[in-house]
């Protein structure tokens, strides 16, 4: 694996090397076509509730369905839980925070913690949590004996924030920091209570003024608050309701929750920076600071996954809770933005929901 010392460049280019993003001029597309494909892969989700909103050179096309009677409140209305892809929120206020001078990512998490604590000669960073490099376990050691009660309704409520930076700043990596890349949830969480306590403003007000005000996200929230306007997640069954996630102390990880156009004006601004109060940060978060496997032909951002297309890098974040599923995605090269959305969770390798949304994006 390779990773930088730094997340990121302080003045970080395009994909292509350009420093600018200009958007891409309207291809000739056939819109009842991708329409179709649109409905097929609602339809093949199998959800009570699901919506899949693309956006394509700016043209919006969002398709909603279920198997469950409709809800009072519109279904591309709701707000939905989108799980670990909250991650790419939490990215980007750290790749804006640098790009404001407020952090360079390179600061000891355990001396933002604790601040009379020695760094230590190989410290775990900011940028070692947010890209998975910190070597971290995905969740504390005692997880699963204090969610267990909990484990199908809400198991992360047990856990809160105290017993999340009690767990890391007693942890030993297994390796150093930096060398091995390992999926964590742990991490993440860590990062949004070190960035609260570096600043000495909690993580969900942080977000609130570095990334949801600024993109305009009025359509977002960071926890249930209104059954009317939550969508309702459920179990595998599709009928059993599951009930509004507890991020616990793991916040920064997976709580929030958005309405599919939001979703969309937050993808819509990664295709397009220019001009954003967030510019440098959004493009920050698309430059590759991680590779790894045979031939390092897996390549992470800050915020995102990131594959090769034919025409060019695809990003994309999926994400789910007890009972809800979401996949956010966006292409440069085709100008396309995806959000999808629904209230099942399905655990597999055969989740048509997954599969569906990935599909849509890659195949262009």
């Amino acid at each position: 694996m390779t990773a930088p010392a730094a997340p990121w460049p302080g003045d970080p280019l395009d994909d292509d090397g350009d420093a600018a993003a200009v958007p891409v001029p309207p291809r000739t597309h056939d819109d009842a076509a991708l329409r179709e494909r649109i409905a097929a892969a609602v339809a093949g989700a199998d959800a009570p509730d699901v919506v899949f909103a693309v956006s394509r050179h700016g043209r919006r096309i969002v398709h909603s369905g279920g198997t469950a009677p409709p809800p009072e409140v519109p279904r591309p209305d709701l707000r939905y839980e989108i799980g670990s892809a909250s991650k790419t929120f939490t990215g980007l206020l750290l790749a804006r925070l640098i790009r404001r001078g407020t952090l360079t990512g390179g600061e000891s998490a355990a001396a933002c913690l604790d601040p009379g604590r020695p760094a230590g000669p190989d410290p775990v960073t900011l940028a070692h949590l947010i890209t998975h490099t910190a070597g971290l376990p995905a969740l504390p050691r005692d997880f699963f004996v204090r969610a267990l009660p909990a484990w199908h309704t809400n198991p992360y409520a047990r856990y809160p924030a105290a017993r999340v930076t009690a767990a890391f700043l007693r942890h030993r990596p297994r390796h150093r920091p930096g060398t091995r890349w390992h999926y964590s949830n742990f991490g993440v969480a860590v990062l949004g209570h070190a960035l609260a306590s570096v600043t000495g403003t909690p993580w969900e007000d942080l977000l609130t003024a570095h990334v949801l005000r600024p993109l305009g996200l009025s359509g977002t929230a960071l926890r249930a608050e209104d059954p009317r306007t939550d969508a309702t997640g459920h179990g595998k069954d599709g009928r059993t309701a599951i009930a509004a996630f507890d991020a616990g102390g793991f916040p920064a990880a997976g709580a929030v929750r958005a309405t599919p156009q939001d979703l969309l004006g937050f993808l819509e601004a990664h295709l397009h920076p220019s001009g954003s109060p967030l510019a440098g940060a959004l493009r920050a978060v698309r430059t590759p600071v991680v590779r790894r496997g045979r031939g390092h032909r897996h390549v992470h951002t800050v915020a995102w996954f990131r594959h090769p297309t034919d025409g060019g890098p695809m990003y994309f974040h999926g994400g789910a809770t007890m009972g809800q599923q979401a996949f956010l995605g966006f292409r440069p090269d085709t100008g396309t933005a995806l959000a999808a959305v629904c209230t099942r969770r399905v655990r597999g390798s055969h989740d048509p929901f997954l599969a569906g949304a990935y599909a849509l994006l890659a195949e262009g």
